[in-house]
Order: structure tokens, then sequence, then C-alpha cells
């Protein structure tokens, strides 16, 4: 495996040593400044002393990782009782209850795991993060993920305006618990709308108006997400639409970086089609100038993944990284305006235009349809876009509702999305990768509850 895929023996160019508190978005900067692209599982155990044993282990992978904290369900949805009744009762959770172990047992966890060479962010998919942030901050930690729409709207009925409320107060309060030296880090999940099947202009615009929200807000350290989709040259354009949009619209002296996710739509069955996805995510994150990678493991399609599996993820990931160059550490030549480019940058400027407060604006736009997410049935989301996969396998707009950007116009005329062509989009991914060695097409109704469930929160 090739050297640029094992921990630096110091991650950040000055003395690490002396940084008391790590900074999350410090070390992906001086990762791939040093050309190492840094990989993350998605991981979670309610067991203090396994959820150690998670990290001990991420931190161990040859590769350059972060550590992962991902919240429980009950957490997530604000039931405290009932995440401190599961776990009296020994019950098995789906995450770590950060609100409800105490603040010491979670310093116990990070102790001696958690430095300047191995940050760990927490993950937690809750439109209502106060309780999450503050127990966090108790136990040491300052970076962590989500946001206002891309917490709310796919997830559950929380309103949205309730939503924007909840996670200014979040922002701030965050940037209160961890004062300057620290520099709390925020990420937005905008990117990773529904997971699937969300044409990448409209994935781009929402990752970039929650970073400007959160900026808003107090955080001085961003990532912005983008989730991999159907086609890798139009998921290359996205990426680098977003870093270009994050230096247009982010103040210069925002630290960010983009983070991008393995696909989040239903993964392929097989080990060798699960493996190569994996990889080309891996490389696509490279090419395209993404600083950090959301991995997935070949269990994706079966099960919850073990620490030994995410652990191979990460090290798979890490050496296919290695083939595709160096991560790309600052900005990149002005390019053409390309289609994904534009479309966001358009949608970004009319929820912008809608006020000066990011979190307004974002209420006025799905209010009035500016912003409107395809498939999503919260009662906010206006529901009048649709998209489809075009015969090159690129994800398009074919109704687009009150959003200021056009349908695509199909050389063969306008096909409308039926059940059938739905399921075929919903697998596309899958199927290909799968390939012959792949389940047989009559297997395919079995499965559709993954097409429901593959776009699960963090």
């Amino acid at each position: 495996m090739s050297g640029t895929a094992t921990r630096p023996a110091t991650a950040a160019p000055a003395s690490p040593a002396a940084t008391p508190h790590p900074s999350f978005g410090g070390f992906v900067a001086a990762a791939a400044a040093a050309g190492r692209l840094v990989v993350q599982p998605r991981m979670g155990f309610a067991d203090p002393a396994l959820m150690r044993h998670g990290l001990s282990r991420t931190r161990r992978a040859v590769a350059t990782t972060v550590g992962t904290l991902t919240i429980d369900s009950y957490t997530r949805v604000g039931d405290l009782a009932g995440a401190r009744a599961a776990l009296d009762e020994g019950a098995r959770l789906n995450g770590y209850p950060i609100a409800s172990h105490p603040a010491a047992v979670t310093r116990d966890l990070l102790d001696g795991v958690r430095d300047a060479s191995f940050p760990v962010q927490v993950r937690h998919g809750s439109s209502r993060p106060e309780a999450i942030i503050r127990a966090a901050a108790a136990a040491g930690l300052d970076a962590t993920e989500g946001g206002p729409v891309s917490y709310c709207l796919p997830y559950g009925r929380t309103p949205l305006a309730r939503s924007v409320d909840n996670w200014a107060r979040a922002c701030e309060l965050l940037a209160e618990l961890a004062p300057a030296p620290r520099r709390p880090h925020l990420e937005t999940f905008g990117g990773c709308m529904l997971g699937q099947l969300c044409p990448p202009g409209l994935l781009v615009a929402i990752s970039l108006l929650e970073a400007v929200f959160f900026v808003r807000h107090g955080i001085r350290s961003v990532s912005l997400s983008y989730a991999q989709q159907t086609h890798p040259g139009q998921d290359a354009e996205a990426v680098r639409a977003l870093r270009r949009l994050a230096r247009e619209f982010l103040p210069a002296d925002v630290d960010r970086h983009v983070v991008l996710y393995a696909y989040m739509g239903v993964f392929p069955h097989t080990e060798r089609g699960a493996t190569r996805l994996l990889e080309d995510s891996a490389q696509l994150a490279v090419r395209a100038g993404a600083q950090r990678l959301i991995v997935k493991t070949t269990a994706e399609a079966h099960r919850i993944p073990s620490v030994r599996e995410n652990v191979r993820a990460l090290e798979t990931a890490a050496a296919a990284s290695s083939l595709a160059g160096r991560p790309v550490a600052g900005p990149e030549p002005e390019e053409a305006d390309g289609e994904v480019y534009r479309e966001a940058r358009a949608l970004v400027e009319a929820v912008l235009e809608l006020s000066d407060d990011p979190g307004r604006a974002l209420r006025a736009a799905f209010a009035r349809g500016v912003l409107d997410v395809p498939f999503c049935l919260h009662p906010d989301n206006a529901g009048r876009s649709r998209s489809f996969l075009d015969p090159a396998g690129r994800l398009r707009w074919s109704d687009t509702g009150a959003m200021p950007v056009v349908p695509y116009a199909s050389p063969t005329g306008r096909t409308p999305l039926t059940s059938d062509g739905l399921l075929r989009a919903l697998y596309a991914v899958a199927d290909r990768y799968d390939g012959p060695d792949g389940p047989p097409a009559r297997a395919r109704p079995a499965r559709e509850r993954d097409a429901v469930t593959a776009a699960s929160p963090s």
C-alpha cells in the first residue's frame, strides 16, 4: 500500500502536541496539504467500551482517519428518557447516547484516543441538536454536523421554521461552549438530501446555503458535503462547483473543506461490487478536490457493519485514493461554468435575494417552492419537482416547479417517470457494480425496502 495512505507522524504543520484542543478542520487541511485524503467511518455503539474500541481501531487503521461518535435514534429525536430507559434495560441501541451517559464517561472513552492527530466528530441527525451539543462540549468535543434543512426535511415532520430556530441556537451555543482559541467545526449535511436521485445542482446549493447559515451564526470552520450520485463525471463537476461556490460566497477567513459521501442509495449486494464502488468513491474524491470521504462497507446492503468491516473499508478507500494522486489542497484554476455550477448558483442567488437573514431566506424559499426536494414528503416541501436518469446515467430534472432552473429538454422527448422507472433508477448503481455476480432481476421486489431505507441520516 502506498505511503500516502498511512497516518502521518504529525498531522499539522505546527507542533500538534502544543494544541490543547484538536482542530477538526485544521487536521483535514494539513492532511490535504500533505497529499492525504482523510477517510471517516459512520460508527456508533451504546457501550462506552465498545465505542472506545471502535475509535481505537479507526485510529490505528492504515489510513489518515478521523473518528466518529454516531448518536442513537432516541437522542436524535430528543427522547432522552427513552435513551436512558434503553440503557437501564440493557437494550441494544443503534448509536452512542451521548446526552444520557455522564460527561465523565465520554471523557474517559476519549482519553488517550482523541488528540491533535486524531480528532473526533459527533454525528447525529437531529433537528433539535441542543442537548447533543451541550453533552459533546461537556466531554471536550467541538466538531459535529447537520443543518436546519438537511436534518429536518428528509427524516421527520419537525416544522422547518422550528428547525431553523433550533439550529441557529445550536450554532451560537457551539461557538459559545468552544471559545477561541478553539475553532469548533460544523459540517453541513445539505449535500446528502434523501441520499439519492436528487440532481446535483440542488444538493450543491443546499450545502452551500447551510454553510452560509452556520457562518452567520458564529461558526468559522465548516465543511460542505456532497453525496456521490449516479454519474462520475456529473459528480466531479458537482464537487468542483461546491468548492467554487464556497470560495465565492463564504468569507475568506472561514476554514472550509468539501466532504464526499460514498454512495448513499441502494448499495451493491456483492462484496466485489461494494468494494469497487468504494474504490471509485475514493478516487472521485481525490480527482474532484474533496478532502474528506465518508466511507461505506461491503456489509451495507445486509446489516450494520462491524468495527472490523469499517476498518477494512477505511483502508480500502485509503489505498484506492493513493492511486488517484494528491488531494487538492488549495483553490483550483477557474473553469468554464458547467451545468451543475450554473444551476446551483441560480438557486443560491434566488434564495439569498429573499432575505438578508439566511434562516429567513431558507424558510421563504421552501414556502415559495424556490427550493423543492424531489420525492420528499415533508409538509414544508412543495413536492412539485421530479428527477430522472437520462440514458447516460446523469440525474436530470423532469419537473422543477417554482425553482429558477429549467427541466431537461430530452432530444427524444419527455418521458414520465413510472413506478418501474423509479425502481430502475433506485437500483441503477447497485446493479451496475454487482454486474453478472449480482442478484437476479426477479429478486428485486424483496429488496424494495432497501430503496426506502438506504438514505439514513449521518
